[in-house]
């Protein structure tokens, strides 16, 4: 494999790969062409000056140094320190040697399992047409039971390591959850799987993972003596106090809560077409199924059961932070493996992630974007430029710090025999559309929202106004998902508001009315996307940076002054160029038979 290999789609998942021959709508590389030299120079002095802007005031030198010295730590690199201070991603750093020897020790336990009862793995399923005809229903079976025993197993001895006596919260909720799926009428199923799992999110926001304490100090009586501690209070907290690694596990829950919704669907649909099975019905080869063939059917009415229930929702790999996959497709690659969990797929995916790890790091030691932010900096200090790069690397450590723990775990999921779909296909930088960056930011969640809530709706709708309506809730309910908070929401809305030109300039300004002057709308439609990108940057910064006020200080910083918006001009015009070269990309990739739709 050559090393431009390793940055191909498909490498990250082969649910990407092409024909090999070109799309029809494939248009001639433009790489070598003239117009794309001055977009080479642009990019070679360009890109190292904004690495440079931020490293500029990353250094003691600098006046702001001292506001935030105290968020820094020190560092493996000699010389610099770390900003270890986002929270959320310093919990994955610190822990990373420790996940790894789960990695490793999971599959090699699985392994010493199945040799102890005797019990061999069966062949990958896609490539390998000859073997997959052999393998006879019962073997599958047999594959599907070994794994279910250790998966439950593992998963029970792994959430009470995470959350300890709190284990037993998680599992009355998915009993519950589970009640709700096969005990009520089919028709009261769907409403009631919707207001039970969100009132499980705002039931665990509000009541901060019903601590023991608290309940008892609802239940129980005030001491005889002055009544103010309650009896329980001693008991309630000496319980709490065994909470595990991850005390505070209604945080990681709502990951949880969309295979609990998958789950129950799954199986009302199931229910819907009992009668006859769909691979039945058409002769497919269950080995071999399409991935919207396991999807929809990848599981019997007889693998809905309680036990393959835990085993798909406690599923440990993808337990805490997903990908999400849902029950039929679990169901059926538990089967029946597929070739992309093959040690030749693997292999460079695992150093995908540790080039991208190696990347966090150096970011981390050298510009220290997040704790200028958290710092709360007097923005007069730094120049339009440096603003600017300050929000714009802000935005990229809150890509890889995402990308990070989703591409650990699935690669963890990986090795032990299970193919999720991979959540970050492009990098931040690589985003001009917003209709389409939502398609490739956290995929395997976009999915689930178009699956369980958006075909659902309705969909795009009859009309335009049905659908952004469609589009609106979905984002509700995502900020909702994400966190019950009002910045959230504000960014869910503002994403809302953003999709609203894009889509009004894609009714006003057809394709099909440019087919003969294909060059004059793709530079039209890298105008459009410039827009679209300074759009997206603001509300990405609302939602998960540096909040409304935050952003109103970095806008005030940019455009308050004359040389501010001739910055603003010049960085316009850079994104051009930017677009340019995503255009491309994306020409690239149909020319090798790929069309990510992103």
């Amino acid at each position: 494999m050559r090393i431009t290999d390793l940055y191909k789609v498909e490498t990250l998942d082969t649910r990407f790969a092409g024909t090999g021959q070109p799309l029809a709508t494939a248009q001639p590389s433009k790489w070598r062409s003239p117009e794309f030299i001055p977009y080479y120079i642009a990019f070679l002095t360009i890109v190292p000056v904004m690495f440079k802007s931020v490293y500029d005031v990353s250094i003691p030198s600098h006046p702001s140094y001292k506001q935030y010295e105290h968020l820094l730590e020190p560092g493996w690199i000699p010389g610099r320190k770390v900003d270890n201070s986002d929270s959320q991603y310093a919990g994955f750093r610190d822990n990373i040697p420790y996940m790894a020897l789960v990695l490793i020790l999971h599959p090699l336990l699985r392994k010493a399992y199945e040799s102890l009862r005797g019990e061999g793995s069966t062949s990958h399923a896609n490539g390998h047409a000859k073997l997959s005809e052999s393998i006879k229903s019962k073997t599958a079976d047999a594959r599907l039971e070994s794994r279910i025993r250790f998966d439950v197993v593992f998963a029970l001895i792994f959430i009470t390591a995470l959350h300890g006596v709190s284990a037993l919260k998680v599992l009355a909720i998915l009993y519950l959850n589970f009640q709700i799926a096969t005990a009520l009428p089919k028709q009261y199923v769907a409403v009631s799987t919707w207001v039970f799992n969100i009132g499980v999110l705002f039931a665990n926001e509000l009541c901060h993972g019903y601590k023991f304490a608290d309940i008892a100090t609802v239940t129980l009586p005030p001491t005889a003596k002055g009544g103010e501690t309650p009896v329980g209070d001693n008991w309630g907290s000496w319980i709490d106090a065994y909470g595990g690694l991850i005390p505070r596990w209604e945080i990681l829950f709502n990951i949880t809560v969309l295979r609990l919704i998958a789950f129950n669907f799954d199986h009302l649909w199931m229910l819907d077409r009992r009668a006859s099975s769909p691979i039945e019905k058409k002769g497919l080869d269950p080995a071999n199924l399409s991935e919207r063939e396991r999807t929809s059917a990848g599981a019997k009415p007889a693998d809905f059961t309680f036990r393959n229930y835990l085993a798909y929702v406690l599923y440990s790999p993808l337990y805490l932070t997903g990908p999400i996959i849902n029950f039929n497709e679990y169901i059926s690659q538990s089967r029946y493996p597929l070739s992309s969990t093959s040690r030749d797929r693997i292999i460079p995916y695992a150093i995908r992630f540790f080039l991208c790890l190696l990347c966090m790091e150096l970011v981390l030691h050298y510009l220290y974007a997040v704790a200028i932010g958290k710092s709360n900096p007097d923005w007069n200090v730094f120049t339009p430029f440096q603003l600017s790069m300050l929000g714009y690397f802000n935005l990229h450590i809150i890509w890889l710090k995402l990308l990070l723990p989703w591409r650990f775990f699935r690669l963890w999921s990986l090795v032990d025999g299970i193919d999720p779909p991979e959540n970050m296909v492009r990098c931040m930088s690589n985003n001009y559309s917003a209709l389409a960056f939502w398609r490739g930011w956290h995929r395997s969640f976009n999915r689930f929202v178009v699956r369980y809530i958006y075909v659902p709706l309705g969909g795009s709708g009859k009309t335009k106004f049905h659908g952004i309506a469609n589009f609106l809730a979905v984002f509700t309910f995502v900020a909702l998902w994400h966190d019950i908070n009002l910045r959230l929401l504000m960014w869910g809305w503002l994403i809302t508001l953003f999709v609203l030109p894009e889509v009004i300039a894609t009714l006003t300004f057809p394709a099909r009315k440019w087919k003969d002057r294909p060059n004059a709308y793709r530079v039209l439609c890298a105008v459009g996307a410039v827009g679209n990108i300074l759009m997206m940057m603001a509300a990405n910064l609302v939602g998960f940076a540096v909040g409304l006020d935050g952003l109103k200080g970095l806008v005030d910083g940019i455009i308050g002054s004359f040389g501010g918006r001739i910055f603003l001009l010049v960085a316009c015009a850079t994104l051009f160029v930017g677009v340019q070269v995503m255009f491309e990309v994306r020409e690239a990739e149909k020319r090798r038979g790929v069309n990510m739709k992103c």
